[in-house]
Order: C-alpha cells, then sequence, then structure tokens
C-alpha cells in the first residue's frame, strides 16, 4: 500500500487575530455597540466606569453568541439534540419557531369528540 496526501478541511472559518471568526467579530461588535450606548447614558451621569463595565460584557455575550457551540453532554437530554451547534444558529431558529403564529388543532379518532346537545 502507498501513502496518500490528505488535504486538511479549509472550509472551517477563517480566523482573525486568532481567536475571532469573521461571525464571531460581528457579533462582538454589535454586543459592544449595543453596550455603547449604555456607556454613553451612563457616561452623561459620570459614571463612565460602569459604562465600560457594561459595554464589555454585552461584548463578551455577543462573541459567546458568535463563537461558542453546545456540547453535547451525555447525561443531560436537551444536550443530545442540539450538541454541536453554534448558539447564533439555535437562536435563529427559536426567533423563528416564535414568529410562526399558526395554531393547529387536531381531532382524534374517538366517536366522543362530537359535541352531544
Amino acid at each position: 500500500m502507498g501513502t496518500y496526501y490528505i488535504p486538511r478541511n479549509y472550509k472551517g472559518e477563517t480566523r482573525i487575530l486568532y481567536i475571532f471568526s469573521i461571525k464571531s467579530l460581528i457579533t462582538t461588535a454589535i454586543g459592544a455597540g449595543i453596550g455603547a450606548l449604555f456607556f454613553f447614558l451612563f457616561s452623561a451621569l459620570s459614571l463612565k466606569t460602569v459604562g465600560i463595565v457594561l459595554m464589555a460584557i454585552f461584548a463578551v455575550i455577543g462573541y459567546i453568541i458568535g463563537a461558542v457551540k453546545i456540547p453535547t453532554v451525555v447525561s443531560i437530554p436537551v444536550t443530545k439534540k442540539i450538541g454541536g451547534e453554534p448558539i447564533s444558529e439555535i437562536i435563529i431558529r427559536y426567533i423563528k419557531f416564535k414568529k410562526n403564529r399558526k395554531i393547529y388543532t387536531y381531532y382524534g379518532s374517538n366517536k366522543n369528540t362530537k359535541e352531544e346537545k
């Protein structure tokens, strides 16, 4: 048997500054933008340190949403279904689920379901 060159999987996300992918950089910037609103609000009240802390917290939350994937934990039943998926895709699916306002009514095959009057 001969040896064969196996190429790397290049379909992954590109990295910027080693920890940021493009998606995580965008979500971090959005989180920092939301935190900047609080920074300007608290700087008007002369509480800049509180504004900076809130801006950092929102930036970290944005990074977590963009970069972290849910691990598969066998003892937790929910993670068996969504294990390995990014948090951002789970949030998008939840928003789409809540946006769909259709109500479906299912009737059983029992004869007792008819109203008797």
